[in-house]
């Protein structure tokens, strides 16, 4: 074997090895949040449990709240005492109390910035449910958590036909939770894009971007390459952009276009997913999924376009530029959200 095959070989043995101890280090460390977060939610339930129980109120608990948080804070500098956040802890029970377990459990994994806003707005156990499972499935920050409350997200999730062929491609539940991992829709707003642009532009934008392009598509994945080239028969191949998601195990591709879906498009993604997986895909890898990221879709075009396709295929529109009314609208519900988080903070903290 030529020196040049044995150091591509190690290269390729050396690429697997860093993706699986990443894959590693990243489990451990969501594994150690997650009981971090479970650990606090169970202290301030526990501290709103007393609170409850002594019956402080607002109008006549708060010089009680106050002097406990002093001493508290003298105690445990760091844990975040204050007379406000000893108020959402009383809240924080007072609300899930009676809730159903599984909600319970899905605000116990939670931080706790996380909970406070999930409280100040007004929220059934089912939509609670909704955003508490995925911002812990998809690792939301704050700010996309606010992003999706804004968007009601729990409105288009429930409505929206699901744009891919997971169920016919992958196994039930590598399907399921393929269906869990990808989007009917993504907002690319952090581009700044206020006009038109091409599709090799858009994607030199989300590359310069990427971190938080990885916030939008969510926990688990991994950037490899853009314009990533697969030689085969002779012939060169660009995918578009290339990831690798750990929790699936596979090569994600991701095609951007400009315009609307055509259909032609997943035959397109159908050949790309076909190299990589005679290619790249390495031996217990599951199969690689291509994600179709376009302007606009209709789902019966979609359906119709996916039919007979044996890849898994999903396609998903992203919003790119944010019309002015609609960005009015944005920011009249901006100014009424923070409108309500200031009066249900100074509820709680009425003398």
């Amino acid at each position: 074997m030529a020196e040049k095959e044995i150091i591509q070989m190690q290269n390729n043995d050396y690429d697997e090895l860093l993706l699986r101890a990443v894959a590693v280090i990243e489990k451990t460390r969501t594994d150690v949040a997650r009981h971090i977060a479970i650990a606090a939610s169970n202290t301030y339930w526990e501290i709103g449990k007393l609170l409850y129980e002594k019956k402080l109120e607002s109008r006549h608990g708060s010089q009680v709240v106050k002097r406990l948080s002093a001493d508290l804070k003298k105690r445990f500098p760091k844990m975040g005492m204050s007379p406000r956040n000893l108020w959402y802890m009383k809240t924080f029970f007072e609300r899930y109390k009676t809730a159903d377990a599984k909600v319970q459990r899905a605000v116990a994994l939670l931080p706790w910035s996380h909970n406070v806003l999930l409280l100040s707005k007004d929220l059934n156990d089912e939509d609670t449910w909704y955003y508490a499972h995925e911002s812990t499935e998809k690792g939301w920050n704050r700010d996309l958590l606010l992003n999706a409350l804004k968007l009601k997200m729990h409105e288009s999730n429930l409505s929206a036909p699901a744009d891919n062929n997971f169920a016919s491609s992958l196994p039930a539940t590598q399907a399921r939770y393929a269906n869990e991992v990808f989007r009917n829709g993504y907002n690319l707003g952090f581009l700044g894009v206020t006009e038109p642009i091409f599709e090799l532009e858009l994607e030199q934008r989300l590359v310069e971007k990427i971190k938080l392009f990885l916030l939008e598509l969510g926990k688990g994945f991994t950037f490899i390459a853009n314009q990533h080239t697969v030689e085969y028969n002779g012939k060169e191949s660009r995918v578009d952009m290339l990831f690798f998601h750990r929790k699936l195990h596979c090569l994600v591709a991701v095609d951007l276009k400009i315009g609307e879906f055509k259909p032609e498009y997943a035959g397109k993604m159908n050949y790309y997913l076909s190299l990589l997986d005679r290619i790249e895909r390495q031996d217990g890898e599951n199969p690689s999924i291509g994600i179709i990221l376009c302007a606009e879709k209709d789902h019966l075009d979609v359906e119709l376009a996916l039919e007979g396709i044996t890849k898994p295929i999903g396609v998903a529109d992203y919003q790119l530029i944010i019309p002015k009314e609609e960005l009015k609208k944005t920011i009249v519900a901006e100014i009424q959200a923070f409108n309500q988080e200031v009066k249900f903070e100074n509820g709680n903290n009425k003398v």
